[in-house]
């Protein structure tokens, strides 16, 4: 019998082995390639899962961030997320990535194979609406800030956002090289010591809290995911009650929801080519 949580990760691009700005690895087990994986390997023990280290990166050799290159990766994605479907093998599509790019068209591609398919910005929204009136995103870049906007209004959660709260620490992308002051403060973090990212995010949370009337903190960028535990921890210490979520995570455990509840994405928002019926008009 086959495993009831039958789950394809997909990543939001890869770089080219050479890249400089390589920050994780593309190719190797699936547990290296996975961003984090020690904290979420206890949500995969159910489930039989595989990981595709997404498109390569067709409009340079640094991570994604502009709306641009959001959009050139999110085509590429497409592809994987069709063969994944047309399988039969899962159940289920993860798509990683805080942007999400290719999220809507992904849907629209898995709902008539009755897969379904989560993502990092639309889980994280879900899930923080459930436990608190609004939340905040606590996000690394002006341009990707920007991007991540028109997420939380594509996904109607703009009257529960309550702020996007910039730390300005952006990723390395030309003509600025060396390394990602995100990703040395992970290294930092994983050895108990502190850094001037994780006192930014840090500040910016309670900011968010104290001066915009957030209840949750949710992550904009997947570089941040891992200050998840980091700034739930500091937080809990300075005697603030509020839940923090990441976008694995959750995109994950809403995955496997969908699949207990038997359902992927209704055909009324995601059509296919001839329905059945339709609506002679639609509403605002």
């Amino acid at each position: 019998m086959s495993a009831r949580y039958r789950f394809l990760l997909i990543q939001a691009f890869h770089l080219p082995k050479e890249s400089q700005y390589l920050h994780r690895a593309v190719d190797g087990p699936k547990e290296g390639m996975l961003m984090n994986h020690e904290s979420v390997k206890h949500l995969l023990e159910n489930v039989e899962w595989d990981l595709h280290r997404g498109p390569l990166a067709t409009y340079g050799d640094w991570p994604v961030e502009t709306r641009e290159e959001f959009t050139l990766v999110a085509a590429g994605r497409l592809a994987i997320v069709r063969e994944a479907c047309e399988s039969g093998k899962y159940n289920g599509i993860v798509l990683l990535g805080g942007g999400e790019p290719g999220f809507p068209a992904a849907r629209e591609i898995a709902r008539p194979f009755g897969v379904a398919v989560t993502a990092c910005a639309f889980s994280q929204m879900h899930v923080a609406s459930m436990l608190g009136n609004k939340f905040s995103v606590i996000d690394l870049a002006e341009n990707h800030n920007m991007y991540y906007y028109d997420l939380v209004v594509q996904h109607r959660f703009a009257e529960r956002c309550a702020s996007i709260r910039n730390i300005n620490y952006p990723l390395p992308r030309p003509p600025n090289t060396g390394q990602s002051a995100v990703h040395l403060a992970k290294n930092r973090a994983q050895r108990g010591e502190t850094s001037d990212v994780v006192e930014a995010a840090l500040r910016e949370a309670v900011a968010a809290i104290e001066e915009d009337g957030a209840d949750v903190i949710t992550f904009g960028c997947s570089a941040l995911f891992w200050l998840q535990p980091v700034l739930q921890k500091r937080l809990s210490e300075l005697g603030w009650e509020v839940p923090v979520l990441e976008g694995y995570s959750t995109a994950i455990t809403l995955c496997k929801s969908m699949v207990d509840l038997g359902v992927s994405s209704s055909g009324l928002v995601y059509p296919s080519a001839h329905p059945k019926k339709f609506r002679r008009k639609k509403l605002f």
